[in-house]
């Protein structure tokens, strides 16, 4: 074996493709850093009940806003309201997460990276 346990004729395997690899993985990095920046700023928006309740949250899962309109109260039925807002709110993390895996999909070129989102 040579040096550094690699067979001999392999030595010389990872020098400039390495540090190509490493310096692709740092854009990559940096571009993750970027797309994860603007979805802190991107939102989207779900709306249940022909409207009533709606909810915006950004790319970052976030909730940042809850609209309920008055004809959603009713105090003898707090339960379905209660319901719609459960239900805008998932809808809006699904539309999220739809929204950030497209995002980073872009920048890892469709693979699939476990823990990136």
């Amino acid at each position: 074996m040579a040096r550094g346990g690699f067979p001999r004729g392999m030595g010389g395997m990872g020098g400039g493709n390495m540090q190509s690899m490493i310096r692709q993985a740092q854009k990559m990095q940096e571009e993750m850093l970027k797309a994860q920046e603007e979805l802190g700023e991107k939102t989207v928006e779900a709306s249940v009940g022909g409207g009533v309740v709606s909810v915006v949250a950004n790319g970052k899962k976030e909730l940042v806003s809850v609209n309920i309109k008055p004809e959603a109260v009713d105090p003898d039925d707090v339960e379905m309201l209660q319901d719609l807002i459960v239900s805008a709110v998932n809808e809006a993390m699904r539309k999220a997460d739809e929204m950030a895996s497209s995002s980073m999909s872009r920048i890892t070129g469709g693979m699939n990276i476990p823990g990136l989102f």
